[in-house]
């Protein structure tokens, strides 16, 4: 193995991660705050789940602060 390569290619798979992540996580909250599902207090729970073929399931859990 690579190690050089396998280190660039997981940085840039998690950088998309993310990239991709925050901005879904940011659409969703604003549209909840527009419809009145959320207040803007809250703590929200999260948990992502990254699946690799071969390898299974990381899961990665975590709170969201929205004050």
């Amino acid at each position: 193995m690579d190690e050089e390569a396998f280190n660039m290619s997981l940085r840039k798979f998690l950088k998309t991660v993310g990239v991709t992540s925050q901005r879904e996580i940011e659409s969703g909250v604003r549209e909840a705050l527009e419809s009145g599902r959320l207040t803007g207090a809250e703590t929200l729970e999260a948990r992502a789940t990254i699946t690799v073929e071969g390898l299974g399931d990381v899961i990665v859990a975590g709170r969201i602060a929205l004050s």
